[in-house]
């Protein structure tokens, strides 16, 4: 996962020519820390059609106020620069694989 901050957002984010999904975190955030694993699992998949990156909520306060955060963990699913998926409140790391998955199916279909 690439670490974005406040600097490279819109080069890494915004300008991107795939999807990205964006994972507001924090250090003090143990749910957030429990999604790195299948996060991971999300961008091997899904790595040609899809990009993962992560922002410290805390450090880059200006863009966790911007995307109106209200709750960590929350991902954002951008594509050519629109939010096209907001994620928050899910259940379990299954909760959230389902849903990126099905997420991504309507997006693109996966390669084989």
């Amino acid at each position: 996962m690439i670490s974005v901050t406040q600097t490279t957002f819109n080069q890494e984010v915004l300008q991107s020519s795939q999807p990205v999904l964006v994972n507001f975190w924090a250090p003090w955030c143990g749910l957030c820390l429990m999604l790195n694993p299948i996060l991971n699992k999300i961008q091997s998949e899904w790595q040609e059609q899809l990009k993962i990156v992560s922002i410290n909520a805390d450090q880059n306060l200006s863009l966790a106020n911007s995307y109106r955060l209200r709750n960590l963990p929350t991902l954002l699913l951008i594509n050519r620069g629109e939010v096209i998926h907001r994620l928050e409140g899910f259940q379990s790391r299954e909760d959230l694989y389902n849903s990126m998955n099905n997420i991504m199916l309507t997006l693109t279909p996966k390669s084989a």
